[in-house]
């Protein structure tokens, strides 16, 4: 399409959603119900000038039929200025103002993490639907998360509430690499990272390498062992579920959720989300006093999967744009 943009009119009730991951960037008109009309999907580039040409090719597409633009992204975001800090994955995005980059087109845009997104997605049209206080959770690389108290996502002083990858603990996990850092008095290493020891990617690779398969990235082979609870893997997976669970407890017991929904491509299979409640109840069994204090949240599969940054960030565009 052309350079030409007729801006933010009445006529144009659809909106364009971006969502920004480590290997691709996703794309979709959405109307204001929440349905995906059309769909988009390229690699992510490697480069600050590379990424700039492609977000900006996704919005010519559509320049002139859009309401507003939608952004999902990795790394702290400052809603209010769409500025993005570290970047995640994708450290070219730090410091990086989309608002300012894409002012050009005359539209508004909103910005916010992705692990917000998720949970933004569940609260408007998920499983987190009608809950006050509630959260979601994302297994991936590491854990993202976005929490939701008294109906209104956490955006916390430093815009990083939901950071759940780190989240501490005390010691490596035995289950480590052998060539993995050593906790020391010196400091911490990336192994008492929450996002480390809960990272689906890393269980995955483990228990593909445990398996002697070729692709260590085969999760639909790896699930096939762990769904039969072959002894190779399923000590690793419960292990994995457990760690999981430990970061529910220690959220639960700042924050006394309602609901925790667990999303991540992983989260499809149902005895993901059956064995971290499972190791839940026995964490809260092994010490009395956790059960006596700390009343268990409901756990939940998040509904939505590929689709949820997408929808949480049109939900997070409506709150600041349509909303106030």
């Amino acid at each position: 399409m052309g350079s030409r943009s007729r801006g933010w009119d009445s006529v144009n009730k659809n909106y364009l959603s971006i969502d920004i991951g480590g290997t691709k960037i996703k794309s979709a008109v959405i109307d204001r119900s929440g349905n995906i009309l059309t769909r988009g999907r390229m690699d992510t580039p490697k480069n600050l000038t590379e990424f700039l040409t492609g977000i900006e090719t996704i919005v010519e597409d559509v320049q002139g039929s859009i309401r507003g633009i939608a952004v999902s992204t990795p790394g702290k975001v400052n809603p209010e200025t769409g500025t993005i800090s570290f970047g995640g994955a994708l450290p070219f995005l730090d410091g990086v103002s989309l608002k300012q980059l894409l002012a050009k087109y005359q539209v508004p845009l909103a910005v916010t993490n992705d692990g917000k997104a998720a949970a933004l997605a569940e609260w408007w049209l998920g499983n987190l639907k009608g809950i006050q206080n509630g959260a979601a959770i994302t297994l991936g690389t590491g854990l993202g998360g976005g929490v939701i108290v008294e109906g209104k996502l956490i955006q916390g002083a430093h815009f990083q509430a939901g950071e759940l990858s780190f989240l501490l603990n005390a010691t490596k996990r035995s289950d480590a690499p052998e060539n993995a850092e050593q906790p020391n008095n010196q400091g911490l290493t990336l192994q008492q990272l929450a996002g480390f020891s809960g990272s689906a990617v890393a269980m995955i690779r483990r228990s593909a390498q445990l398996l002697g398969l070729a692709d260590l990235a085969d999760g639909e082979a790896v699930f096939d062992a762990i769904n039969q609870k072959e002894p190779q893997v399923w000590a690793l997976f419960t292990a994995y579920c457990r760690e999981i669970a430990c970061v529910i407890l220690n959220v639960q017991a700042v924050i006394d959720l309602e609901r925790f929904v667990i999303g991540g491509g992983i989260s499809a299979q149902a005895i993901v989300v059956e064995e971290i409640d499972r190791q839940y109840q026995q964490l809260l069994a092994s010490l009395p006093i956790l059960q006596q204090t700390l009343t268990k949240p409901d756990i939940q599969a998040c509904k939505f999967q590929n689709d949820a940054n997408l929808l949480g960030a049109l939900y997070h565009f409506f709150l600041e744009h349509e909303m106030k």
